[in-house]
């Protein structure tokens, strides 16, 4: 089966339609499916409901898929540093399922472990557990969390074999894994395409089962996120 597509717009076709649930990895501004994204965006597809750990940037990521208004709800950790978001938000034109970011992770790690939902402590006593079931196991209070299964996983590697054995570097392997896992669809876009059998079996991160469809994209923009720190007198 060939797992290699031309290009990101070629991934997507066929596959994305107005109303999916879709995740999209990366944490911060690193590890950006920033190709697959700007193909989603030119695909058209609406009133979509995305899984990331935040919302991108104003002009940058997810940002694109709010300035084009696609996107309909967020399930997210951390919604910071995009003010079209803000704007939606306050304005009552997107919805927000604010979640912790390790329930978050878990969500997908159990969504694609076939796991239907678990319980935790994060939460209980907040907004967070409102309207969820809540159950006492050794004298503590878990909150009832749903897994998420995403109708297409939206992810960016380092590497891939053409088998679809995945090679993540850094903190780029924080969500996206879990959101790779958790896809009925897992489309991968990735810096580098090589023969299968070539990556040694101890160093995959994530095997080529969970991975359909592959997109290299061998120079993506890699942004940085900077530290803005108030000067103290004297200095």
């Amino acid at each position: 089966m060939n797992k290699i597509f031309p290009d990101a717009a070629a991934a997507l076709k066929g596959i994305v339609a107005d109303g999916q649930l879709l995740a999209v990895g990366g944490f911060g501004l690193c590890g950006i499916p920033e190709a697959l994204i700007d193909a989603l965006r030119d695909s058209g597809a609406k009133n979509l409901t995305v899984i990331s750990n935040n919302a991108g940037v104003d002009g940058f990521g997810l940002g694109k898929l709010l300035e084009t208004r696609q996107i309909s709800k967020m399930i997210s950790s951390y919604v910071g540093e995009n003010k079209e978001f803000e704007r939606q938000y306050l304005a009552g034109e997107l919805q927000l399922e604010f979640t912790p970011q390790g329930t978050l992770a878990e969500k997908l790690r159990a969504g694609g472990a076939g796991i239907p939902a678990f319980f935790t402590k994060t939460g209980v006593g907040t907004m967070v557990a409102e309207g969820k079931e809540l159950r006492e196991f050794d004298g503590e209070t878990y909150v009832m969390e749903r897994s998420l299964v995403p109708d297409i996983s939206l992810v960016k590697a380092h590497r891939a074999d053409k088998s679809g054995n995945l090679q993540f570097r850094l903190t780029a392997r924080n969500f996206n894994p879990a959101a790779a896992m958790a896809g009925k669809i897992c489309v991968v876009e990735v810096e580098e395409v090589v023969e299968t059998g070539a990556l040694d079996p101890d160093q995959i991160h994530l095997p080529g089962i969970y991975v359909h469809r592959i997109v290299h994209n061998a120079h993506p923009e890699k942004r940085i996120e900077k530290r803005t720190i108030t000067e103290k007198a004297g200095v």
